[in-house]
């Protein structure tokens, strides 16, 4: 297991899969390793999990800011700013969790990942919106 998701990223790009579906990986995996500690909230390893998959998730989405931010991004504009925002947003939450640690505030942070993860998931539309 790699715990730099970026180590994970480059590994897996070795492979024949698209980076959408490297990104939805990457992604999914992030959102189990969050829900692994609600489930397990009172476990004694729990400060050490929570540290682990709160790191593991911010620089995965870290990693987004960065390509997100690249004047060559082939996103659209409107895109590349939800998600950038979205990001803003990872990053306050991951934040608050490491100060205070609060199940119910990282159901934000899986969803999130969940849903981005699913929208890569589906195949992309072609230009013209068809």
């Amino acid at each position: 297991m790699h715990a730099n998701p970026l180590d994970a990223y480059e590994t897996a790009g070795k492979s024949s899969r698209s980076s959408r579906e490297l990104e939805a990986t990457a992604l999914f995996k992030a959102a189990r390793q969050l829900q692994d500690c609600i489930a397990n909230w009172n476990a004694t390893d729990l400060r050490a999990r929570l540290s682990a998959a709160l790191n593991y998730n911010q620089r995965l989405w870290t990693f987004f800011q960065a390509e997100l931010s690249e004047p060559g991004s082939v996103l659209p504009a409107e895109l590349r700013a939800k998600l950038l925002s979205l990001s803003v947003f990872v990053d306050r939450r991951t934040f608050e969790l490491m100060a205070k640690p609060d199940p119910a505030k990282l159901n934000s942070l899986i969803e999130i990942n969940r849903q981005v993860a699913a929208g890569l998931s589906q195949p992309p539309t072609p230009a013209g919106g068809a």
